[in-house]
């Protein structure tokens, strides 16, 4: 009778023990969790950010393309050119 009692105190000891770690685990969960969520918005957030500093920088990038810088000699003459053929599709609109 008393090796059955201490074979249940062992199981108790082995599952009280696993109860404690298991709320551990749940707790470590909640906190890897929240890390997760608040990275996840960081993430977007900067993904928000290099979008708009990328179409800063198209802009830039066109402005001086407009400017005739010479690093955009090429861009501003096709930039004109496009002009040129939207203002005579425009012209066209007109005399019709």
């Amino acid at each position: 009778m008393s090796e059955l009692l201490e074979r249940v105190d062992a199981l108790q000891n082995v599952i009280s023990k696993l109860v404690h770690r298991y709320q551990k685990l749940q707790r470590e969960n909640e906190v890897l969790q929240t890390a997760n969520h608040n990275l996840k918005q960081e993430q977007e957030e900067l993904l928000t950010l290099v979008s708009n500093w990328e179409a800063k920088y198209s802009t830039l990038k066109t402005a001086n393309a407009m400017l005739g810088s010479n690093e955009y000699k090429r861009e501003t003459k096709l930039k004109i050119n496009t002009m040129m053929r939207e203002i005579d599709a425009c012209i066209a609109q007109l005399a019709d």
